[in-house]
């Protein structure tokens, strides 16, 4: 098709300016934060290559999330994936100081600590490419010098916890507890546009158990309403990033009323959302209830691999062809035809067809080890990805026998997903003059659909002949109880107006003007 991703060139590394922020607040007392963008360059990709060695950005992806375990147990340690800021990064800026000292930051709500560059950081490249504070010229600056840790899947960000007046827009925070980074990895943050990230998470997912900014500005009574709202602007041709209202939602930012969806889990703003639909037609995934997240450091849509795949089918995208699920089809798919057909349980199947151990709820690899032939060096053993594939498998031919399609087609159909599972990476490109013929993806949340047209999902780098587009989905494989899990980031939110209201534990969905 034509379809590939150049190599980028090293000596743009240094070439992004960072652009100064207004700040408004007004008489209706909320705090209005002006939100610059930067679209996705070819430094950002060639960060992501080299730092994630391909497959690393993914896994380091879900790594953020940490769903294994509690954050923070048994150390200071938090583990927050750099986010993969495709299409844009937001940001704004602040002051930390007296007088401020001024930082670019990312607002993310995907993470829960304030951590900017230090003076103290003697052997980080990056740092001397950003602003760093210095203690020493703020009157209001008090020492903790607890050791603070933020590992990421290609390196960390380390140093120490300071305490120190935070201005945002007109207002202080007084005696806020934030990171000064004395580490940074190379090549991620050398090429970032911010200095730091301002996280606006629940204090669950704190590092060092630090309370959030959020929660001093509405402890401190800085607030109307423990309510902030995101209005991000996707047009492309505007050079204003967006809006990020603190202490409640500026009418002229969205559409009619918002949904409301109560948080499940404090740490993320988590929340249930319903089937994914495909051109209108349900997927058939998450009829049994999915997770998601509303994450505004993050810049695509991610969520199960299994649907993923159906969606860059849909809409012609190329992945890398999976050999583990195509041998799946062609020695078990009549199998698991015919299981189904019987109406055997669903969830059972991979484990009754051998590829698969049930656990009682769902099916989990059976840990058989693959084994080499030593005749002609081939793989004859089951190994993760087969189990993986088979329960892929299976949703997929449920989605097709709903329909009635026949046997054969339903066979080939699979097969034909299994050549648009997500690259290492866990992108897919598409062909940029098909994007007005592809279907809708729509999410259901609050019992209400939500759409994303094409041009909505589809991010499109560079012009002209040198134009790539890119698949706004990503695989993101989380098992039960915490999946199966949507990450709703910046492709979502730019399309909804979004309001995280923390008083009443709950995250609205609006249509953004």
């Amino acid at each position: 098709m034509g379809i590939r991703f150049g190599a980028f060139a090293l000596t743009f590394l240094l070439s992004s300016l960072l652009y100064s922020l207004a700040f408004s607040a007004s008489n209706d007392g909320l705090l209005r934060i002006g939100l610059k963008k930067l679209k996705l360059d070819h430094n950002n990709g060639l960060a992501a290559r080299l730092e994630s060695k391909e497959a690393k950005d993914l896994r380091a992806s879900i790594r953020k999330y940490n769903f294994r375990g509690k954050l923070g147990d048994g150390s200071d340690t938090d583990i927050v994936a750099l986010k993969n800021y495709m299409d844009a990064q937001y940001f704004g800026e602040i002051g930390v100081g007296t007088p401020p000292q001024k930082f670019t930051v990312i607002f993310d709500t995907g993470s829960s600590n304030l951590w900017v560059p230090s003076t103290k950081c003697y052997f980080s490249v990056p740092c001397y490419f950003h602003s760093k504070y210095k203690s020493s010229e703020s009157s209001t600056y008090k020492k903790n010098g607890k050791t603070a840790a933020i590992r990421y899947g290609t390196g960390a960000i380390s140093g120490f916890f300071s305490e120190d007046n935070v201005k945002i827009g007109d207002i202080v925070v007084k005696r806020q507890e934030f990171i000064e980074a004395t580490r940074e990895p190379s090549v991620t943050f050398l090429v970032a546009k911010f200095d730091g990230i301002l996280g606006l998470g629940f204090k669950e997912i704190s590092v060092g158990n630090a309370t959030p900014v959020w929660y001093n500005m509405v402890k401190q009574g800085l607030v109307k309403e423990p309510v902030f709202s995101f209005w991000l602007n996707r047009n492309v041709e505007e050079e204003e990033g967006g809006e990020l209202v603190f202490g409640g939602m500026d009418p002229n930012h969205f559409k009619g009323k918002h949904t409301y969806v109560p948080v499940t889990q404090k740490g993320y703003w988590q929340f249930d959302m319903g089937d994914v639909l495909i051109d209108g037609k349900e997927s058939g995934y998450c009829n049994g209830g999915c997770s998601a997240i509303a994450d505004s450091g993050t810049s695509l849509l991610a969520g199960p691999t299994t649907v993923v795949t159906m969606i860059n089918h849909a809409i012609g995208a190329v992945g890398v062809v999976s050999q583990e699920c195509k041998a799946v089809v062609e020695q078990y798919g009549q199998t698991i035809m015919d299981l189904l057909l019987t109406e055997a349980h669903p969830k059972k199947i991979c484990s009754q067809v051998g590829l698969c151990t049930f656990d009682g709820t769902r099916g989990v690899s059976a840990g058989i080890e693959s084994v080499v032939d030593e005749k002609d060096g081939r793989s004859s053993g089951l190994g993760d990805a087969m189990c993986s594939a088979c329960e892929m498998a299976v949703v997929w031919m449920q989605n097709q026998l709903r329909r009635n399609q026949t046997q054969d087609r339903i066979l080939n159909y699979v097969n034909e997903l299994c050549e648009r599972l997500p690259s290492p990476m866990g992108q897919s490109a598409v062909e940029c003059g098909s994007i007005s013929s592809m279907p809708s993806v729509s999410f259901t949340i609050g019992g209400k659909i939500f759409d994303l047209s094409p041009h909505e999902y589809i991010l499109k780098v560079g012009e002209g002949a040198a134009a790539q587009c890119i698949s706004g989905f990503m695989g993101l494989d989380i098992p039960p109880p915490r999946g199966p899990l949507w990450i709703l980031g910046d492709m979502f939110m730019g399309r909804y107006h979004t309001v995280f209201d923390s008083g009443k534990l709950r995250v609205g969905f609006a249509e953004a003007a």
